[in-house]
């Protein structure tokens, strides 16, 4: 029997709680072995939560002092180039939470450093592992709806995002931050690469809620072209307060294809005429995709126990970047952007 992979957590804050919960309760052939978090209280509660003796500031002093052999980053995008480079030259596996980084620069030169370190990076793309995207995904290759002519991603978050991400210097904004999942999933499900982008933002919440970074938008709509001709769009909403909410529709020539409903649970209730029918809806991410975190985390394990390349990498995460580049560009110059513009 193979010896559990060793994994140091480098963040702790959210998407770390629930990387940690996937490795240590679900998954028997990851160990958790290490935290690093900056916020030492931070770190002391995740590793407290978790049974987790060895926590440290950086990963270069987690490095030195443990022993293991993949890293789980989850934090800020600014620093995703210089901790993927760090953990690659130290021979370490990656799973990088997304957005990749914040320039293609960035994105080739990680890419780089895994391939000539012999090392896997893996995308946190979470919902290709999710079970009812992974069978879409399955039945539309398949040909059951035909060749998909149209897609429409949406995702909608219940909160403003971290003060970080409202910096588009730090973040690459709410395209980036809170839509890189749709970037992913409307190439992955079209089955074909973006050609051009029209992007269009506004900002209602953000005064009435303190927010004072400049060019903050919380809410974003993208139209797509695709190389097979197909058409697709983007919705983005942050905070949209009713909930988390993340849905795809695909319209194929032969028929369509929804993925994902606000309904939390498949209960109804009613306890008078006047509320009508009420039924919980998801309350963040988290929840709506516990089983994607744990199947993504699975799927990274076993490619390195078997060294087998991971089925979501670099370059997925660059084509994300990309999108979001040339989404940015077109709000800036207030036109359709061709995806060449930005990968040239």
């Amino acid at each position: 029997m193979q010896q559990p992979v060793r994994v140091c957590l480098v963040g702790a804050g959210r998407a770390g709680r629930v990387h940690a919960g996937s490795l240590v309760k679900h998954l028997p052939g990851g160990e958790l072995a290490a935290v690093v978090d900056l916020d030492t209280t931070t770190r002391v509660n995740l590793q407290t939560d978790f049974g987790i003796e060895e926590g440290f500031d950086s990963l270069s002093e987690a490095i030195d002092k443990t022993d293991f052999q993949a890293v789980v980053i989850t934090t800020p995008t600014f620093s995703h180039h210089d901790l993927t480079l760090e953990a690659a030259a130290a021979g370490r596996h990656v799973l990088l939470e997304k957005p990749m980084a914040l320039t293609l620069e960035e994105c080739d030169a990680m890419s780089a450093a895994a391939q000539a370190n012999g090392v896997h990076l893996q995308l946190g793309f979470m919902r290709r592992f999710d079970p009812d995207f992974a069978a879409a995904e399955e039945r539309i290759r398949a040909g059951e709806i035909g060749e998909p002519m149209l897609i429409k991603s949406l995702t909608h978050g219940p909160g403003l995002p971290p003060e970080w991400a409202r910096d588009q210097a730090r973040s690459n904004g709410m395209l980036a931050e809170v839509n890189s999942h749709d970037w992913d999933c409307t190439r992955w499900l079209m089955g074909s690469n973006p050609t051009r982008v029209y992007a269009e933002t506004a900002n209602f919440k953000g005064e009435a809620r303190g927010v004072q970074a400049e060019d903050f938008y919380d809410t974003a709509l993208v139209n797509l072209r695709f190389e097979n001709g197909g058409l697709g769009s983007i919705s983005g909403v942050c905070p949209c307060d009713y909930g988390y909410d993340a849905r795809v529709e695909i319209v194929g020539e032969k028929g369509i294809m929804q993925i994902g409903e606000l309904k939390g649970e498949s209960i109804l209730v009613s306890t008078n005429r006047d509320t009508g029918l009420q039924t919980p809806i998801f309350k963040s991410w988290p929840k709506r995709f516990a089983q994607a975190y744990i199947n993504e985390m699975a799927h990274f394990i076993e490619c390195i126990q078997t060294d087998t390349p991971p089925k979501v990498g670099a370059g997925d995460g660059r084509w994300a970047v990309a999108g979001v580049l040339a989404a940015t560009r077109s709000l800036q110059e207030g036109r359709p952007v061709e995806l060449n513009e930005v990968l040239a």
